[in-house]
């Protein structure tokens, strides 16, 4: 994060995005006369601080993007009692590396991919429940969380799961991720 002078703070807040110091505050969750001194030159701001004074001008400005921005809304899944043969099938015919896994009451439980059923034979994949094969790892975030939480998510997962309500309404990938990288 490049940090901005006072003046460019001041200058894009009022020029750019037609603000007041006010609005920008509640925002970013300071004081407006922070702000008026951060502005002024008269206060070196914590780096806490104006990360969140520039979050806050991002998201008005509209280019914080969130789960809900990028997530897949197409939801392809399978049952933790479904046959590995059954989910290769559907990851095969829906072009997928992975799948959410659900348990009974819809709640995902885990994620089965490509490299979780590679080791298994073809005479075997009928006879093996997806319970078995399943990776029981998985992350799940509400639609709000920012693509920076996205990707630190994504470096250790490979996929996340957006919930609503405990409700599961996205999946976002990797794949997800890059086509909104401009």
């Amino acid at each position: 994060m490049e940090l901005p002078t006072a003046a460019e703070l001041r200058e894009r807040r009022k020029k750019d995005l037609d603000m007041t110091q006010s609005e920008l505050a509640e925002m970013a969750g300071v004081s407006q006369p922070l702000i008026a001194r951060i502005e002024g030159g008269d206060v070196d701001p914590r780096l806490s601080t104006l990360r969140r004074i520039v979050n806050a001008m991002n998201e008005a400005e509209g280019a914080i993007k969130r789960a809900e921005d990028i997530m897949n809304r197409d939801l392809t899944f399978v049952s933790r009692d479904d046959s590995v043969a059954a989910a290769i099938d559907l990851m095969g015919e829906a072009g997928f590396s992975q799948l959410p896994v659900t348990d009974e009451g819809g709640t995902p439980v885990g994620l089965i991919s490509n490299s979780d059923v590679r080791h298994y034979g073809a005479d075997e994949v009928d006879e093996i429940p997806v319970a078995e094969a399943m990776g029981e790892s998985i992350v799940t975030v509400g639609g709000d969380a920012t693509l920076d939480e996205i990707n630190d998510y994504l470096d250790h997962n490979p996929a996340i799961i957006v919930m609503d309500g405990g409700t599961m309404v996205g999946i976002i990938t990797e794949a997800d991720v890059a086509t909104h990288l401009r």
